[in-house]
């Protein structure tokens, strides 16, 4: 009796482990504004890695964009984000925004390309970014990279953001409102194709929208701040209203962590992400930009997380 008691035991270990040796995540993935397309994107994510991962629990927050996503980051609590890399880059070397407070973030992958859009009617007499001076103007939602790569925008321009304009600081969503409401001029936001809030501009009766182009300001801005961004377009069939492709700047998305985030986590985050690629399509259309090509060293300027680094190894991807 006391043997076939003994086995008993053993038998319901041996079986108990398998559910011991799942871990058990409640992660939180910092996206952006909801007229954005980085929260729908992220609650696509949340969807496929709750269903997909035994254990995990996933849930998509709204934010105010990359900054605050890096400082969620930066919390050490368990945390995926979608951030912009002139923000991640910011955040690892305790720069700008970070001055002083560091953050211990890692990549997890490539997504896509962000474009900036400067965002005007007609009506405004605003044809140039030289135009904006003297212009009320929204350079995007506090906690937000729009208004980093704004910010750097302007001075590429010549502009002083506090001196040559009279400056809101909104979100995409809050931005098409005041436009419409002629609260504002112009606005700029960072971010993929087609963005609803720019959409829904864009369709409003009585209202044509005029992109400004800028990208001939890159190289400046890249001399400053280093090989950030790349000159790119939107093309004119994006946007109702659109007579030509917008010549502008355009930053990379990427997917990043803290440092802390356990190797396996990462591993299995990534590898859902790509193996539900068609089911984040569904949700929006940039996650076809999520792309195996796309993942190289030099197109995150911060370290990859030692998870993903395996992944991609599998696929014959060296990042190191």
């Amino acid at each position: 009796m006391k043997k076939v008691l003994i086995g008993l035991v053993a038998a319901c270990a041996a079986l108990a482990l398998p559910a011991a040796a799942q871990e058990k995540v409640e992660l939180s993935i910092a996206t952006g504004g909801t007229g954005g397309v980085d929260y729908p994107i992220g609650g696509g994510m949340a969807n496929v890695l709750s269903k997909t991962i035994p254990g995990m629990a996933a849930t998509a927050e709204v934010t105010g964009g990359s900054v605050d996503n890096l400082k969620l980051i930066g919390t050490g609590k368990p945390y995926i984000a979608l951030s912009m890399t002139d923000a991640a880059l910011d955040a690892y070397k305790g720069e700008d925004k970070f001055k002083g407070a560091k953050v211990n973030v890692r990549t997890l992958m490539i997504l896509y390309p962000n474009r900036m859009h400067v965002v005007t009617v007609e009506g405004t007499k605003i044809s140039s970014m030289k135009d904006l001076k003297g212009k009320r103007v929204s350079t995007g939602s506090p906690g937000s990279a729009t208004e980093v790569m704004a910010f750097r925008l302007i001075e590429a321009a010549g502009l002083d953001k506090d001196k040559d304009m009279k400056r809101e600081r909104l979100g995409v969503a809050e931005s098409v409102n005041a436009i419409k409401d002629k609260k504002i001029d112009a606005f700029f936001w960072v971010g993929g194709l087609p963005t609803a809030g720019v959409t829904d501009l864009a369709a409003t009766p009585g209202v044509k929208i005029k992109l400004i182009d800028h990208a001939n300001l890159v190289p400046a801005m890249n001399k400053k701040y280093g090989n950030l961004y790349v000159q790119d377009s939107i093309p004119k069939e994006t946007y109702s209203g659109m007579t030509a492709d917008n010549k502008q700047a355009t930053v990379m998305n990427i997917l990043v962590c803290n440092a802390n985030l356990s190797d396996q986590t990462a591993y299995n985050i990534v590898k859902t992400i790509f193996d539900k690629r068609a089911a984040l399509i569904a949700v929006h259309k940039e996650s076809a930009n999520f792309k195996l090509e796309n993942q190289t060293a030099a197109a995150s300027p911060i370290p990859w997380h030692p998870g993903a680094i395996k992944y991609f190894a599998e696929q014959g991807i060296k990042l190191k």
